[in-house]
């Protein structure tokens, strides 16, 4: 039996407003932290490699790709590997970038299980750095 989350994507600046919500399956009821973002990015640059939009709108930034409003553009077109986008996402969580809430209740550790539901709501909170003086 499968598992279907709810992914959602917020920032500081937009907290409350989600940018992006999707869903994914898991063949298993207990997952880690690590299984979640790699399945999370496979899911997302598997569709962009099939469907070539004009953006990528992932997790991490791909390399030679600038920052835009609906996301990232590529200078070439081109496939983006999973594996490479999985490792930044991970190491994007380790240091900090981005946050994960399961549910309301945040997660800190790259192997801590995660005991999911159909019901379940997993917000990537990403950080936006703060302008000034």
């Amino acid at each position: 039996m499968s598992t279907t989350i709810t992914i959602c994507d917020a920032t500081t600046q937009n907290w409350g407003k989600n940018d992006t919500v999707f869903n994914l399956c898991f063949a298993q009821e207990t997952i880690t932290v690590r299984d979640l973002i790699r399945q999370r990015v496979q899911t997302e640059v598997t569709s962009y490699n099939k469907n070539q939009p004009a953006n990528f709108k992932g997790l991490v930034q791909p390399a030679d790709a600038e920052r835009t409003l609906n996301g990232f553009k590529l200078r070439r077109s081109r496939l983006i590997d999973w594996k490479v986008q999985a490792d930044e996402a991970v190491e994007a969580f380790e240091a900090s970038r981005f946050f994960i809430l399961v549910d309301d209740y945040q997660v800190s550790h790259l192997d801590d299980n995660l005991a999911i539901t159909d019901n379940t709501v997993v917000t990537f909170l990403k950080l936006v750095p703060l302008v000034g003086g």
